[in-house]
Order: structure tokens, then sequence, then C-alpha cells
């Protein structure tokens, strides 16, 4: 850590280095003025140990210029006049201690510099932890493929990112919901908040309100003390509701006005939270489909839809299984310490004919298992196991015409993408013309 020592009393200049350099970690460079100070900002110090009484300039001048500068630099002030009213204001400013030159000062001066680094050191931790996890929700490395369905979603993802939006998230099981989320939410304006998730199948419906909105000490049997809510936890960062069509229809009001109003009670609770926190739900079903059903308030579809980003099933991405498949013998093999394996091609074939009912999550699962089969440098197609859960497609029927399998096919992807014709066109490389001539009723 570099230290910036200015001082223009000879005497206090030689106990300040002495001090600091107590230290082998603190690299010195000493200053006699203000402006000798200021010209040598630099090179970037992380303390200043700083006399507010120098010649040529006031110490709340070379202060604010020091803010001004960055705001982050650790500040000590060394004076030689017991005010405290100017103490205080320095304190409040964002000095980290006020220091007096008397007897104490070499003692009082030792445990500000060691309680400063600690400061500093911790907030270097955080700020590369954050950056840690910003690489690790890359959407660009964890949502990997290059199909036509996977190029239609990450620009939709890039929108999410650059606004504040609220975002609805559909795709089956294992097509990648939450990692969408996380990457959303650590790569936005709200990155530096806290990123919550909850599961709405996963909590029992008379516990759900409480698990959303907290509740207050006394509010019920049990209750033996207030309990903060996600959507108060989520304050400031971005709250993930997963599986939200399965969302008990009692709390779907609860939940419709805390969207609208921006605030909620804690159940017991007579006084309103605000709060402020993005909005992501995800869900493996159609949304659309449980509001014609009536399983699910249409006030609150339009309220939750947002910016919809619909996630496509492994089945139809093609050359992506490949893809992914290396991915993930290169991961287990970092993970192991063992050298990469490669794909054999009867194992390519073998990938690519599955209909994976569990998606990437299911790619992952049966790589990792044919990694550890595989005897020699080379997965086989043996090595490759798949579970017995997947249904095979009867997709031949010998008294259909062309036509007829055409329109099949169509049909199959406009179920697939919630008949977006444009997904469907890109899927697979054809006008959305060809798509309503092929729809149109014959006469």
């Amino acid at each position: 850590m570099r230290v910036f020592i200015v001082e223009d009393d000879p005497v206090y200049q030689r106990l300040v280095k002495y001090v600091v350099e107590m230290d082998a970690d603190y690299e010195t460079h000493v200053f006699s003025s203000g402006k000798e100070c200021l010209e040598n900002l630099d090179l970037k110090p992380d303390i200043i140990s700083l006399d507010y009484g120098l010649p040529d300039m006031t110490g709340e001048e070379v202060l604010q210029k020091i803010h001004a500068f960055d705001p982050e630099i650790g500040i000590i002030i060394l004076s030689g006049q017991e005010n405290i009213r100017t103490a205080i204001q320095l304190l409040r400013s964002g000095v980290f201690d006020y220091i007096l030159k008397d007897t104490e000062t070499k003692e009082r001066l030792r445990n500000a510099l060691a309680n400063l680094k600690n400061q500093i050191e911790l907030r270097r931790e955080v700020a590369s932890l954050k950056a840690e996890l910003v690489g690790k929700y890359d959407f660009s490395k964890q949502l990997i493929g290059q199909s036509a369905a996977m190029l239609a979603v990450y620009p939709l993802i890039e929108k999410a990112i650059k606004s504040n939006i609220n975002v609805s998230i559909q795709g089956e099981s294992g097509t990648g919901k939450e990692i969408v989320a996380k990457s959303i939410h650590h790569h936005s304006s709200r990155r530096n908040g806290p990123f919550v998730a909850i599961n709405m199948s996963a909590i029992p419906r008379e516990l759900l309100e409480s698990e959303l909105f907290g509740h207050e000490k006394g509010a019920f049997t049990g209750a033996i003390a207030l309990k903060k809510g996600q959507f108060e936890l989520s304050n400031k960062g971005t709250l993930f509701l997963d599986e939200i069509a399965d969302l008990d229809k009692s709390i779907q009001s609860k939940l419709l006005r805390a969207l609208q109003e921006k605030e909620f009670f804690r159940v017991g609770g007579e006084k309103a939270v605000i709060y402020d926190a993005r909005i992501i739900v995800a869900t493996h079903k159609n949304l659309a489909e449980e509001v014609k059903s009536g399983h699910f308030r249409e006030d609150l579809y339009y309220r939750l839809l947002g910016l919809n980003i619909i996630l496509p099933p492994l089945r139809v991405r093609g050359n992506d299984i490949l893809v992914l498949a290396k991915h993930f013998l290169t991961f287990f093999a970092q993970q192991q310490g063992v050298p990469k394996l490669d794909l054999a091609p009867g194992a390519k074939n073998k990938l690519l004919t599955y209909t994976y009912p569990g998606n990437v999550r299911e790619l992952m699962s049966v790589i990792e298992l044919a990694s550890v089969l595989a005897d020699g440098p080379r997965v086989e197609a043996d090595n490759i196991q798949f579970s017995s859960l997947a249904k095979s497609d009867d997709f031949f029927e010998p008294d259909l015409t062309l036509e007829d399998y055409k329109m099949k096919i169509i049909a199959h992807y406009l179920k697939l993408y919630h008949d977006n014709i444009t997904l469907v066109a890109q899927q697979l490389n054809i006008g959305k013309s060809t798509i309503y001539r092929l729809l149109k009723p014959t006469q």
C-alpha cells in the first residue's frame, strides 16, 4: 500500500514516517506542502496522513481536492489543535481518523493505520469477489451455443441488462432459466445489490405470504420475532420468482398489489414497507395458457410479463448439443485434474439423436457419467447412457404426404415456441411467408 505523509514539521515527518514504515507492506512518500501532495496524486496513494495546518493551503482545501480526485483514499488527519467541532465535521466528511499531535500520537497513528489497512483490504476483497461473480455469470460463457434458437435469445438478454424492465423467462426444466436471471442481475445497474431467489412451488401455501413479505412479532403462533421477507431482503437488487405459474391464487392479489404500489405489508403489520427491487420471474409452463384456464390472474400476468425471454429446449438446438458436450468434458477434466477426453463419432451420433427431456442439465449429467466410464482418450458410444424417462417420438406415419409432414413439423415447433412464428422461421431456416402459406386452410 502506498502512503503519502503530508507534514511541514520535520520532527513529525520523521515520527510519522517511522510509524508507517514499521509495516513492511507500506511504501512511503513524504511531502512538505499541500501543493506537492496534490501534484503527485497520480501515483494513486491508498492512505494519506495529512497535517491540517500546512503553510501553503488550509487542510480543508487539500482535503476537498483529494476527495475530488478519489473519494476512496483513506485519510488520517494530524492536527496540533484540539477542536472538537472541527474533528466531528471532518469525520462526517469521510476522514478515517483525527489525531492530535501529543504524547499519544505514535500509538494512535499506529492503530489507525492498522485499522485502515484492514478496511482497504476488505474493500478490495469484496470488489474482487464481485468481479469474479460477474465473470461467473457471464452469459456468453454460461449460455453456450450458436443455433438459430439461441441467437434469438442473446439480444433479449442484452436488452434486459441495459434496462430495468421486469423480465419473464419461459423454458422447460433444465434450460438455464436461473442462469439467465443471475446473468441479467450481475451485469445490470443493480449488480451491487442482492440477488434473492425463491421457488414458488417449493414453499407450502400457508407459509408463502410470510416468506414473500415477512411477518411481525406475534403475528401468529410461532412468530417469536420480526422476520423480513424476500421482497424486503431484495431491496436495491433483484428478486427472482421461480415457477411463478405455481403461485397460489390467494397470494396472487397480494403480489399484484406489491408490484403496483411498490410497497407491501408484513403479515400482522399495519405499516407499509417500501421496496425497490427488479422482478424477474420464470416458469416451465405457458403463462398465457394458465391465464386462459383461470389458474393465473390476467392483470398479474401483464404486470409480470415485461420482457419475455423464451429459452429453447436442447432437442431443437442441433449442433449446440456437441458444443455443450465438449464444454462439459473440459469442465470435468479441469475439475478432476485429468486430460480432457474427446468424443468418438459413435458417441456424437448417439448424443445428437436423443430428445433430452431434462435439457442441458440432463446433458451435463450424461457427460459427467460418460467421462467416468470412458477407458481411453475418447468417450465411446457405449459410455453414453441415457435415463429411461425420455419418450421416443413416433414421427413416421405411412399414410401422410410430404405436405402433411411439413405441417406436422411446423405444428410441433409452433407449440414449442408458443406460436412465435419468427422464432419458428429462424429455427427451421424458412421464411415466415412459407409458414403462413402452409397454415392457410385449403379451399
